[in-house]
């Protein structure tokens, strides 16, 4: 089933092909991009199955040449028949989309056999046939960081990651992400603000999405995923107009730990998806990094939770960057971006000295003062002054709050004259 936000438009360990293919490595014709096309759209052909029929008859056009016997010998006799099928009216409508889609200015789709496939991901286990791609197709294979979390993250869990994110870029880090609500969009767009305060800043932001690289998903993010296709890079495997379908987000997230050298969890729940991110980041030998969070907050189980298993607590960027430099020294962007700030002004999230974000704009304010109160106190304990200043209550409104929020056992205070949030 779709997912209820609305969206918007906008085998073998490594694989390899028969060294005979002397067309490897070139960027695909349109008839052959047809081809890669239609094995895509093959029903019952996934990844696997279609690295293994490329493993054994090279490219696309000698599959479709090929025998139902010989097809049988490494599919199914379904697969095979599917696989020699006339091709419908419907899908052919289809392909010249995608072929028409591919004209425009930044857009590419990338097959495997193409020479700028990041070569990270031909190391995963179920490498995506096709790579939907807008903006900057090189930033596939920078030096690269994930970083996920909670959608539905905490001020200073926002505020972690959009400052994370903004110091890991200016090093040279691509920031790769999933463009959902909370740390996700956090982290795009402290990437997009280096590029916002230093043209020479090394690194960029990649968001691989769920949905078909036309679709925008959620659609409230319509103007960051504009920004990121037009200063950093969008990515899809999935076909044009391929909606928010619940079981593509978890798959898609092999892609973001396959394109990073290492991930970095931001407030996780004990069964967030983002932890899924995290396994598959191990299995595919990235590094892992958490940061730690408070002991009453159950959006740090899950980094607790990774801690425990051995993924690097993290206290700074610093820690990050100790670890993957000089592994991967800082790269300077050699692509001029004299309006990334007008860009950027339209809708960019901005954070003041204690943290708070300010975004007057947002849709989904929190007008109920007391939910705004729990909102600002998040799960840390924080005095009077911080409240007041997170809030922006006065403080007599500010004591009224808290009394209430006392007596209905949601809240209490501590030596010191600090408050600390019970549930």
């Amino acid at each position: 089933m779709p997912l209820q936000e609305p969206a918007a438009h906008l085998l073998p360990s490594t694989f390899s092909f028969p060294p005979c293919q002397s067309q490897i490595g070139q960027p695909a014709l349109q008839s052959d991009l047809v081809d890669w096309l239609r094995l895509e759209q093959t029903a019952g052909v996934g990844s696997s199955t279609a690295c293994v029929l490329l493993t054994t008859f090279g490219l696309p056009a000698n599959i479709f040449a090929s025998s139902l016997t010989a097809l049988r010998r490494v599919v199914s006799e379904k697969i095979g028949l599917a696989l020699l099928a006339p091709i419908s009216d419907l899908t052919e409508r289809r392909f010249e989309c995608a072929l028409a889609w591919a004209q425009q200015p930044n857009h590419r789709i990338l097959t495997l056999a193409d020479d700028d496939y990041p070569s990270s991901l031909l190391n995963i286990p179920d490498p995506p046939l096709l790579l939907y791609v807008m903006g900057r197709v090189e930033l596939l294979k920078r030096p690269s960081l994930a970083v996920v979390g909670s959608r539905n993250a905490t001020v200073q869990g926002n505020a972690n990651a959009d400052r994370f994110s903004e110091m890991l870029s200016q090093r040279g880090l691509t920031i790769i992400s999933g463009l959902a609500l909370g740390i996700d969009s956090a982290a795009h767009r402290g990437a997009l603000r280096c590029l916002a305060n230093n043209t020479d800043c090394g690194g960029s932001t990649v968001a691989v999405i769920g949905t078909g690289a036309d679709i925008v998903y959620p659609a409230r993010n319509r103007d960051l995923a504009h920004q990121i296709a037009e200063l950093g890079c969008i990515v899809s495997e999935y076909p044009l107009g391929m909606s928010g379908i619940a079981a593509n987000f978890p798959r898609r997230n092999r892609i973001i730990s396959g394109l990073s050298s290492g991930v970095l969890v931001i407030e996780a729940a004990a069964q967030s998806g983002s932890l899924i991110t995290a396994r598959m980041a191990a299995e595919q030998g990235r590094d892992v990094f958490a940061i730690p969070g408070s002991i009453h907050s159950p959006l740090s189980k899950g980094c607790h939770q990774l801690i425990k298993q051995g993924a690097k607590l993290v206290e700074s960027a610093q820690d990050i960057l100790e670890e993957m430099l000089p592994v991967h020294a800082p790269i300077r962007s050699t692509r001029v971006t004299s309006h990334v700030t007008e860009c950027l002004s339209q809708s960019a999230m901005t954070y003041d000295e204690d943290g708070i974000k300010n975004d007057e704009s947002a849709d989904d304010a929190i007008k109920n003062p007391k939910d705004q109160l729990l909102t600002a106190l998040g799960f840390d304990p924080a005095s009077l002054d911080a409240l007041a200043a997170r809030s922006g209550m006065d403080i007599a409104a500010l004591n009224a709050q808290l009394l209430t929020l006392e007596l209905e056992g949601l809240v209490e205070m501590l030596p010191g004259g600090v408050y600390r949030r019970l549930g």
